[in-house]
C-alpha cells in the first residue's frame, strides 16, 4: 500500500470521538456515529467503512466495528476486497457468496461464535459487553473453533471448562454459558439436528460431570466491597502517612510489597501512570498500572510532603515502609479483613456491579492468564481499557457512582 494513503493512526483512531468520517484512504473510512439519545456509550459507536466505485456507482462496505477489528487488520482486509474488485467481481456480492458457502460446508464453533458476537451481541452498545464475550472464549476456548458446531462434544466442552472450573470458577460459569449459548444459537439457525442435545447444557448434564464449587473459599479475608466506600472516607479523615498509602493501594488493587517497594522513577504522573519492573511481580512480568486521579493525587501531596526514593517511606526515607503499617490500620480500628483482602474486594465488584469482563479484571490484578487473552489485552488500548475500569473503580470508592453504599458499623476511633 502506497505510504501516503495512511492517513490515520491507532492513536487517533482511539482518540476520536466527534461524529464524521475520517479518511485513511484507498476508500477506507472511519466513521464514528454520534451516540444514541439515553445510551450508556457517550462517545458513540465507531466502524469501519470501505467505500468503492462498480459499473458506475458507488458502494459501501461495512468491515467491522473497531472494537472487533484493529486498524492493521482493517487495511489488510480492505486489501483483499480491493483485489477482488480488480477481477471485475463485486465485493459485497462475493463475500455473501463466501458467506453461503461456509454455511453449506458446516459452520465450525469458531465461525458460529464470531456470528453470534457481531450480530446477536452487536445492539449492546458497552463495546466491553462484546469484548467480554470474545476474551472468554479466546483464553480457554479457541480449541474449539476449528471443531464444526455440530460435531461439538461434551469431552470438548469439558476440555473447555474443566481446567478452570474450580480455579477461576465464575469464569468458569461464564463460559459454560457462553458456549451453551452459541451452539443453541446455530442450532436455531439450522446448523444442528434439533433432536441433538446441547453438550454444554447444565441441568442433568455437566452438574453430574463436574464437581460442586466451594464459594467463599479464600486466604485473605476480604471486606465486602460495598463497604469499601465508607471505609475510604475514615482513611482519607486520619492524617498520617500509612494512611495515604493503604488508600494507595485499595485505589490501585496492588499488593504491599509492590506498592510500600514503589519509587519514583517507575512513576510518569504526567501521563498517570506507574510501571512495576519484572523484578518485583509475583509474576515477573513489568505491570502498568494506570492511576486514577485521586491516586495522582495521592503522589503529588507525598512528594511534596515526605521527600524519598519511595513512594512511601518508612520511618526513615532511606527505608520503605512496614508491611505492619497498613495491617496495623486495620487491627487498631478492628476491621475483619486482611490488606491483600481488598484485591479480593476489587474484584468482587467488578464482577458484581459492573460489566467489565473478567479477563480485563485479571490483568489490572496482574494474574497470569491465558496466553491468547495476555496477547489481545497487552496490545494496543489494554491499558487505557484498563484505565478505564480502574477510573470506575476510584469513582465508586469514591462515593461518586450511584452505587448502593453499606455504611461500615460504627466503632470507637483508635
Amino acid at each position: 500500500m502506497p505510504r501516503s494513503e495512511r492517513r490515520l493512526t491507532a492513536r487517533q483512531v482511539s482518540a476520536l470521538t466527534a461524529p464524521g468520517r475520517y479518511p485513511d484512504g484507498g476508500g477506507l473510512y472511519l466513521e464514528v456515529k454520534a451516540p444514541s439519545k439515553g445510551g450508556d456509550d457517550e462517545k458513540g459507536r465507531k466502524t469501519w467503512l470501505w467505500r468503492y466505485r462498480r459499473a458506475g456507482k458507488r458502494r459501501d462496505m461495512g468491515l467491522g466495528a473497531v472494537d472487533d477489528v484493529t486498524l492493521a487488520e482493517v487495511r489488510a482486509e480492505r486489501e483483499k476486497w480491493r483485489d477482488v474488485l480488480r477481477t471485475g467481481a463485486d465485493p459485497i456480492e462475493e463475500r455473501a457468496r463466501e458467506k453461503a458457502k461456509m454455511l453449506r460446508r458446516g459452520l465450525t464453533f469458531g465461525e458460529a461464535a464470531d456470528a453470534y458476537i457481531a450480530e446477536r451481541l452487536g445492539h449492546y452498545k458497552r463495546a466491553r459487553h462484546r469484548e467480554a464475550w470474545k476474551q472468554t472464549l479466546d483464553a480457554y476456548a479457541g480449541a474449539l473453533r476449528p471443531k464444526p458446531v455440530a460435531d461439538i462434544s461434551t469431552a470438548d466442552v469439558l476440555g473447555a471448562v474443566a481446567p478452570i472450573w474450580l480455579s477461576k470458577s465464575p469464569t468458569a460459569k461464564e463460559l459454560r454459558r457462553r458456549i451453551e449459548t452459541i451452539i443453541d444459537s446455530a442450532r436455531a439457525l439450522g446448523h444442528i439436528d434439533e433432536a441433538r442435545a446441547n453438550p454444554a447444557r447444565w441441568r442433568g448434564h455437566l452438574d453430574k460431570l463436574l464437581p460442586r464449587q466451594k464459594p467463599g473459599v479464600a486466604h485473605f479475608r476480604a471486606m465486602d466491597w460495598r463497604e469499601v466506600p465508607a471505609f475510604i472516607q475514615r482513611l482519607r479523615a486520619a492524617n498520617f502517612a500509612g494512611a495515604r498509602a493503604l488508600e494507595f493501594l485499595i485505589l490501585t488493587a496492588t499488593r504491599t510489597n509492590e506498592t510500600l517497594g514503589a519509587e519514583w522513577p517507575e512513576v510518569d504522573l504526567d501521563a498517570s501512570v506507574w510501571t512495576i519492573p519484572k523484578e518485583r511481580m509475583k509474576a515477573g512480568r513489568e505491570h502498568r498500572v494506570p492511576l486514577p486521579a485521586r491516586a495522582v493525587e495521592i503522589l503529588r501531596q507525598v512528594k511534596e510532603t515526605r521527600p524519598s526514593q519511595f513512594l512511601f517511606h518508612g520511618v526513615r526515607p532511606r527505608e520503605t515502609m512496614s508491611e505492619r503499617t497498613l495491617s496495623a490500620i486495620l487491627h487498631r480500628w478492628k476491621v475483619p479483613a486482611t490488606v491483600h483482602g481488598f484485591r479480593s474486594a476489587f474484584s468482587d465488584w467488578r464482577g458484581e456491579a459492573t460489566n467489565f469482563p473478567s479477563e480485563l479484571a485479571e490483568v489490572a490484578l496482574a494474574h497470569v492468564v491465558g496466553d491468547s487473552t495476555e496477547r489481545a489485552y497487552r496490545r494496543g488500548d489494554a491499558l487505557e481499557r484498563r484505565k478505564a475500569l480502574m477510573d470506575a473503580w476510584a469513582k465508586f470508592i469514591d462515593g461518586k457512582s450511584g452505587a448502593t453504599v453499606i455504611p461500615l458499623r460504627a466503632r470507637k476511633q483508635p
